[in-house]
């Protein structure tokens, strides 16, 4: 397990702390990230083999992709969507586009079978041939706006896309087994997405250079004389948006081996970059990162009122920032005194941009770390514990954990449970809704305390006893136990919140996760769903094979030239 001894990384405390977590940004690590430069550096060979689409853009589509070492198909079923079934939430069962992404080639006998079962997504049938499944619905404010546009021979105006990034948003990207599809531990010996949800990102790649692809087609069946293509840089600025609510939240509690080597990952990067010594170059490197943050959070629009209160002190702490450190000389420690300026004088979302933008100066240094944050997960019980040591271990690396008071009401105010509709989390209020005998296990917190309490009320009479004994006598406690052993030597696996307390914000566990995903644009609807934009930036089908700089994040509206005879 990381330790933070003698490492310079920062302490736990303040690294796992909710509201930082929920103040996280996109980075190199980022799985958008990493999962581009694989498919950069590797020249991946991107081929439609089949675009039968009508004019209003409805029929099937299918892309090979070859790696160095295996071909994959994507195929995606474009529909007409009712406007009375057009919904975002999981209850949906009616998509404008549905699609999957499948090991291996596609036959017509299976093209048959994907065709019945893809469109149903959760009510279908699948193997594991298929690596990834989702479905996405079209941006109502962009989409006919685009294909309009274009039809009539002119670019759509930059500022749609910097209101909404994307022409389709996902609603669900399902992964890891979900359906009968191919389980993570199919990929695990896969060189091309042996990393944690670069399978599920690439699809959701694929869909932004379909989307692009089909307004093209449907702009030129309208004008087949007038029409024109999509700019490149407007391409390039084009991401795909993605709805996610409350089911996410939960993967961050139930999986503190993998957050620990995600924050571990990012943590040593950062330690890395600012023990190196400062020059110039990168210096200024760090001025114009700073410039083209800030202009990007300038873009950014949301109409949540706690969001964009913090996008606001961000940019003004950006400000101030670029400003002092126009003033400072270069030195060994200047890359430490910059982090160490943020944690003095600007809120948490200038502190953890910054972090994203240092990670930008030394790629030699940072991206190596992108192969290492995966893990064997896994608690196996160690039952000849002595229970005082247990006990230690509760009491020195989950201090955290004892240090709420959980007597208040307020304190238990939530409760976690998945609905019996579509076996998603929800967040019920204990006081006014029923259910709470059927909640999940995610007050860590509270469990930890629980046990604490039980263990030392069974060593006052045993206290001689092994885990073995306090866990006949209380085997309520069994996972709890397993949890503490497993991650006793661990720094970063676990969020230090009481996430049943009032004050809990879901909105943090959200943000944290697809932060690691690579999203931006971050548009809160409430503090349990969220929207985003992924690969805003990123390079083009058409780009691979071109030299590739890896230099698209935080990505800026694009001036385009004015139209002939226009000033």
């Amino acid at each position: 397990m990381p330790s933070t001894q003698h490492t310079g990384l920062r302490p736990a405390a303040q690294v796992m702390d909710l509201d930082r977590l929920g103040s996280h940004f996109q980075s190199r690590l980022s799985f958008v990230r990493s999962s581009m430069r694989r498919m950069m550096n590797e020249r991946w060979h991107i081929q439609r083999t089949c675009f039968d689409l009508d004019a209003e853009g409805y029929g099937t589509a299918i892309y090979r992709i070859e790696t160095a070492t295996q071909r994959y198909h994507c195929v995606i079923f474009s529909m007409y969507l009712p406007p009375e079934k057009r919904s975002d939430r999981v209850i949906a069962d009616q998509w404008d586009v549905t699609f999957a992404l499948l090991a291996g080639d596609v036959d017509g006998a299976q093209l048959a079978d994907l065709r019945r079962n893809v469109p149903l997504q959760e009510a279908g049938r699948f193997d594991a041939r298929v690596l990834v499944l989702s479905r996405a619905n079209r941006s109502l404010r962009n989409f006919d706006r685009f294909v309009e546009a274009l039809a009539e021979g002119r670019q759509p105006q930059p500022t749609q896309l910097a209101e909404v990034g994307y022409l389709y948003r996902t609603t669900a990207v399902y992964g890891n087994g979900k359906f009968g599809i191919a389980d993570f531990s199919c990929l695990q010996d896969n060189a091309d997405f042996n990393q944690p949800f670069s399978a599920q990102m690439f699809t959701v790649y694929l869909l932004r250079h379909f989307s692009i692809e089909q307004i093209e087609h449907m702009a030129r069946a309208r004008a087949p004389q007038r029409a024109v293509g999509l700019d490149a840089a407007l391409q390039r600025y084009l991401g795909v948006g993605n709805s996610t609510g409350l089911g996410m939240a939960p993967f961050l509690i139930n999986h503190p081996q993998l957050v620990e080597q995600w924050v571990w990952a990012r943590e040593t990067a950062l330690a890395q970059v600012t023990a190196q010594p400062a020059d110039l170059p990168r210096r200024q490197r760090l001025q114009v990162l700073l410039e083209r943050a800030q202009r990007h959070l300038e873009q950014t629009t949301t109409e949540d009122q706690r969001q964009s209160a913090a996008d606001l002190r961000t940019l003004a702490d950006l400000e101030h920032l670029r400003q002092w450190l126009g003033c400072q000389p270069l030195s060994d420690a200047l890359w430490q005194q910059v982090r160490e300026w943020s944690e003095e004088h600007a809120g948490l979302g200038c502190q953890e941009l910054l972090v994203s933008l240092l990670l930008e100066l030394y790629p030699q240094l940072v991206d190596p770390l992108a192969a290492q944050m995966d893990v064997t997960e896994g608690f196996r019980l160690d039952a000849q514990m002595p229970l005082h040591e247990l006990r230690a271990v509760i009491e020195t690396r989950y201090r955290w954990a004892l240090d709420y008071n959980l007597e208040r009401a307020e304190a238990n105010h939530f409760f976690w449970y998945r609905s019996a509709e579509k076996e998603e989390p929800r967040l019920g209020e204990r006081a006014q809704e029923p259910g709470a005998e059927k909640e999940m296990q995610l007050g860590i917190a509270r469990n930890i305390q629980r046990c604490h309490g039980a263990l030392l009320h069974h060593l006052e009479q045993h206290p001689d006893h092994l885990t073995a004994h306090f866990l006949i006598a209380e085997p309520r406690y069994k996972g709890t136990v397993c949890r503490l052993q497993g991650m006793a030597r661990g720094v970063y696996g676990e969020i230090r919140a009481n996430l049943l307390d009032r004050a809990m914000l879901p909105i943090h566990l959200l943000r944290c996760k697809l932060a690691f995903f690579g999203a931006g644009k971050f548009d809160p609807k409430s503090s349990r769903w969220v929207r985003i934009t992924l690969f805003q930036g990123a390079p083009l089908v058409s780009d691979i094979g071109q030299p590739f700089d890896d230099d698209w994040n935080f990505a800026v509206m694009p001036q385009l030239a004015a139209p002939a005879g226009e000033l």
